[in-house]
């Protein structure tokens, strides 16, 4: 199952977006409790590796084993410099459309080199964020608060977090530090640490690696 979380995909925004893990997670749990499931595997993918150790943490006997794929989930976690400018008041405002349209035909195309079917992964990826109206929900999504306050708790989880877990990292990953995936896997007792020949999106660039680590 992939879950949209609040803003993408096709689910509403919230008020708080993505500055309460706590309860994105509790959210999460409401899925598992709804579909019956007594244990199930998770996964995280960039700021989704956040939102699955603050839910393997607090549900940790609902979780069989965890993979956290590019985990950008560290406080000193820097924004790409594209959306330091979207975060800015009035700033944002203006320059969304622009670089709304700079990002989805430029950078993401890039960021997916390699990848099967590149072209119709980026137009799934950019439909909720189509247009002037887009470009703004885009912005705001953006706007979920600093890192160094959301992802405070983060380090301190991570010893507590007994899952055998799968930390995966790509080598030509421009966004996301490999120093990252490092200290995760330092942090993390039954960790286990995967770097591929890969920028940001391994899913997809590097299916097979990813589907063989066990």
């Amino acid at each position: 199952m992939a879950v949209d979380l609040p803003g993408l995909g096709r689910s509403a925004s919230t008020p708080h977006g993505f500055r309460n893990l706590k309860e994105l997670a509790a959210s999460i749990e409401d899925i598992r409790i709804d579909r019956r499931i007594e244990k199930w595997h998770v996964v995280g993918h960039d700021a989704g590796c956040a939102i699955a150790v603050h839910y393997a943490h607090r549900f940790r006997d609902r979780v069989g084993r965890l993979a956290l794929v590019t985990p950008s989930m560290f406080p000193e976690l820097e924004p790409y410099f594209l959306f330091e400018v979207l975060r800015k008041p009035v700033i944002g405002e203006l320059m969304a459309p622009a670089i709304n349209l700079l990002f989805w035909n430029v950078v993401m195309r890039l960021a997916v080199t390699g990848s099967r079917d590149r072209n119709e992964m980026v137009t799934r990826f950019q439909a909720p964020f189509r247009g002037l109206r887009g470009s703004w929900r885009f912005m705001s999504l953006l706007r979920w608060g600093h890192p160094a306050e959301v992802l405070e708790s983060i380090p301190a989880l991570l010893p507590e977090i007994l899952a055998p877990t799968l930390i995966f990292h790509g080598s030509k990953d421009p966004a996301v530090p490999e120093a990252f995936a490092l200290r995760a896997c330092d942090l993390m007792p039954n960790s286990e640490l995967i770097l591929l020949d890969s920028g940001h999106f391994l899913p997809a660039s590097k299916p097979e690696a990813v589907a063989e680590a066990r």
